[in-house]
């Protein structure tokens, strides 16, 4: 009985068809959908009308509309063909085994990425990665790079990001420094600085921070700068002098006390930055939900 029932059922060609037209209210987009004709989808459309023996639509000048019977058939084949789509993308992604996308800064990957990348593995241990570091903002569809950590202001990320954590900058050094605060103009006078030369930041810039306490002028020691943020926190490990931390990306470095936060004089919290996941596909295949839920997993502690 259950082959004759099958065989009962119009072709899915023809569900096809009506689906895309009732999912769109339109022939023509669903022509376009479907790569077809728009008299092929209006073809389809007939014939499944034809052998249920009701209409389903009713076609008004340049617009059309679903008859009852039509809704009713609507909610059902819709789901149908919804399940059977994310069924075919699962099967095809699976045989493909394309790996998971996923481009951050320079100092977010090597900062607070790689150094997470072993738990991941043992999580998902036949999940493939693929890390593109770039301080670029990259086009996510048209490079095919699934995922994206941004730093941002709020405002400016894009609709959809998820928020991993926000920014806090705070003096850092080596413990062997011995040095626990920076709390005087006669402090900084004594320091080595490390610093990113970038002037796209600049609040991550040593002359900002003085300013901002009212040390303006003061001169350090020495001053070495970098072009990239991961150089000046490898310059920090290394003794090499004191650089203005990105708390939440070095938080594993403080935790193992390889650096040390230095006590300094607060000032006004200012409209900073954080760090935001994009995903380019609003419903991402399984490894990539994978990979978003582990990372929001790492943002959350």
């Amino acid at each position: 009985m259950g082959m004759q029932n099958l065989a009962g059922l119009p072709s899915l060609d023809l569900l096809k068809g009506f689906v895309a037209v009732a999912r769109r209210m339109s022939i023509t987009l669903a022509a376009d959908d479907l790569c077809l004709t728009q008299s092929a989808v209006s073809r389809q459309v007939s014939a499944l009308e034809a052998q249920l023996g009701v209409r389903l639509l009713v076609r008004r000048h340049r617009a059309i509309a679903l008859t009852a019977e039509g809704e009713r058939l609507y909610r059902s084949a819709d789901a149908a063909v919804q399940q059977i789509q994310d069924v075919i993308g699962e099967i095809r992604d699976s045989v493909a085994q394309r790996p998971v996308t996923l481009s951050a800064s320079v100092g977010g990957a090597g900062l607070w990425l790689l150094p997470r990348l072993g738990r991941l593995q043992q999580a998902h241990p036949g999940l493939e990665l693929r890390l593109s570091a770039s301080n670029r903002i990259a086009d996510l569809r048209r490079e095919q790079i699934d995922l994206a950590i941004r730093y941002c202001q709020a405002r400016n990320a894009p609709p959809g990001a998820i928020a991993l954590f926000g920014e806090t900058i705070a003096p850092v050094g080596h413990p062997l420094l011995g040095i626990g605060a920076i709390d005087s103009a006669q402090a900084v006078a004594g320091l080595t600085l490390l610093e990113l030369d970038d002037d796209t930041n600049r609040w991550l810039r040593w002359q900002t921070w003085l300013a901002e306490r009212g040390w303006e002028g003061v001169k350090p020691r020495g001053m070495l700068r970098f072009n990239q943020y991961d150089q000046v926190i490898h310059a920090a490990l290394a003794g090499q002098g004191v650089a203005l931390g990105r708390v939440e990306l070095i938080r594993g470095l403080l935790d193992e006390r390889q650096l040390r936060v230095l006590a300094a004089p607060p000032v006004p919290r200012r409209d900073t930055h954080g760090y935001w996941l994009i995903q380019a596909e609003e419903r991402p295949r399984a490894d990539v939900a994978r990979v978003v839920e582990w990372i929001r997993a790492e943002a959350a502690g």
